[in-house]
């Protein structure tokens, strides 16, 4: 089955878009990237996203904004579809199914809700084929954190019966997914650990008022000294010290955070760069800690290897830091692996797609503190399935 995944992740900085050829089958191997993606958003789409997302919108306003954007990220997905299908040259109607996990606005586990925007059956009327999306949903009203979801994909295609490895998405928010050697599907753990790249991004952003939106390449933060007080401080936030099932998103750590360390900074003169630093070194530590907490009395006798994908694997700076964190564990781009590591997030979902489409269930209960493996995803546009 031939499925294109979407995915536009914390940052919103673009969209990544992957066609996978998968069997027809509960195997997830062989698989084939046939063609990938990345369209970047304008600033604009991106600075409007993360208002919403933070809540710094008028009360009579947020809705229609909500609204809106539900309706203009459709359309920003499907023309980031054609214009990789045809950058492929592969024919529409030779897709079986997008699966589209959207653009995520709001996560509040706590409460039994997620909300990502991209209207899927707008999505569906443009592109005449089957969508797939709302995956968070389903896992959420079964009671469970509705996230970590690519963890499916992680096992299905990382796993391995010698070594224990992990995959690690360094996108806003830092995704941990822990893969005992053996390759049994209920000893994974994952959970969100932390912020990556939202906080880092965010205060770029804010101090250079929208000039810049990221640190390229960490050279920032390389130049400046983390504040140990407020490394600690961060160290010591109450979401990093729960115990998994965990998630977490820009609603803890985004813009409106980001922000506020700002003028923080500005209040004491401390200086960008210095700030930059504290923050990564912070984000590469809770990884360290986390991953030194799963490995506690293991004894394979082989050295664990850690795959390590999104936007902070482009980070040179994040990546010395990440591998210094674990310097007995062997820290490598997911490339490694076979899977790109920009593709890998829109791949996880173009399998758990294709599992939809299946009726075959496509989710690790206890990564989300489920008790049953369940079909996630619901099927805009079935009948397009038929037609040419």
């Amino acid at each position: 089955m031939w499925i294109v995944g979407l995915m536009s992740g914390t940052s919103a900085d673009a969209i990544d878009v992957a066609l996978v050829e998968w069997p027809e089958s509960v195997s997830a191997k062989p698989f084939r990237l046939i063609a990938f993606g990345e369209v970047p958003h304008p600033p604009s789409l991106q600075q409007e996203i993360h208002r919403l997302a933070a809540g710094e919108l008028d009360a009579d306003r947020m809705l229609e904004e909500l609204v809106r954007l539900d309706r203009v990220l459709a359309d920003r997905f499907a023309d980031a579809v054609l214009s990789v299908l045809d950058e492929a040259d592969v024919a529409l109607d030779r897709v079986d199914g997008i699966a589209s996990h959207g653009q995520t606005v709001a996560h509040h586990p706590e409460v039994g809700g997620s909300l990502q925007i991209g209207c899927p059956a707008r999505l569906a009327e443009r592109l005449r084929r089957p969508v797939i999306a709302d995956f968070r949903r389903r896992d959420l009203a079964m009671g469970g954190e509705g996230a970590p979801l690519a963890p499916f994909f992680h096992h299905a295609v990382f796993a391995d019966e010698k070594q224990t490895r992990g995959v690690l998405n360094l996108g806003g928010i830092a995704n941990l997914t822990w893969l005992p050697a053996g390759g049994a599907a209920d000893s994974v753990i994952a959970f969100d650990v932390g912020p990556a790249n939202t906080l880092l991004d965010g205060v770029v952003s804010v101090a250079t008022e929208g000039r810049e939106r990221f640190d390229r390449d960490g050279r920032l933060a390389r130049s400046g000294t983390p504040v140990s007080g407020w490394l600690d401080e961060l160290l010591s936030d109450p979401y990093l010290e729960r115990p998994p099932p965990k998630s977490t998103g820009r609603e803890r750590y985004g813009l409106a955070q980001a922000r506020e360390w700002v003028a923080r900074a500005e209040r004491e003169k401390v200086g960008l760069e210095d700030l930059l630093a504290t923050l990564i070194e912070a984000a590469t530590s809770a990884v360290g800690t986390a991953w030194r907490n799963l490995a506690e009395g293991e004894t394979t006798g082989t050295k664990a290897r850690l795959y390590v994908g999104g936007g902070g694997v482009r980070n040179g700076f994040m990546m010395e830091l990440l591998a210094s964190a674990l310097d007995d564990v062997v820290v490598e781009s997911m490339d490694a692996a076979g899977v790109p590591a920009d593709a890998a997030e829109a791949m996880a979902f173009s399998l758990m797609g294709r599992n939809t489409l299946c009726g075959i269930p496509n989710q690790l209960p206890q990564c989300t503190g489920v008790s049953d493996a369940r079909v996630l995803g619901v099927i805009h546009g079935r009948e397009f399935a038929d037609r040419d």
